[in-house]
């Protein structure tokens, strides 16, 4: 804590020598974790963020390929957290080509696998 204290005053007179200025409410001092970008960071690593993971698990399923877009988008920012990411969402990608896009059970699959 003392280190995490001294860093601070340093930062703050290198910001204040060089006339920059930070929004306190957009601030967070001395916490273990912090959200930044949809992942947790703190002294164990980065993870992804509980309330994405909920977001994905509960999922409905597709009907338009907005719908799937949406939800690769979703999965595809996490995909450093999942092994194999590209070949698990392959069919799924699959449906986005023109005049692909018919939601049967063999895109049930992938898509369980990755929520």
């Amino acid at each position: 804590m003392i280190y995490h204290v001294k860093h601070l005053k340093l930062v703050f007179e290198a910001l204040r020598r060089n006339q920059l200025f930070i929004w306190r409410k957009k601030c967070d001092f001395a916490t273990s974790t912090i959200e930044y970008m949809g992942h947790i960071v703190s002294s164990t690593g980065v993870a992804a963020d509980d309330k994405k993971i909920q977001a994905m698990l509960h999922w409905p399923r597709h009907n338009s390929v907005r719908a799937l877009r949406s939800f690769l988008g979703l999965t595809g920012y996490y995909r450093s957290f999942v092994m194999r990411y590209e070949i698990m969402a392959k069919p799924l990608t699959q449906l986005l080509k023109t005049g692909a896009f018919i939601w049967d059970r063999e895109a049930d699959n992938p898509f369980d696998k990755l929520k």
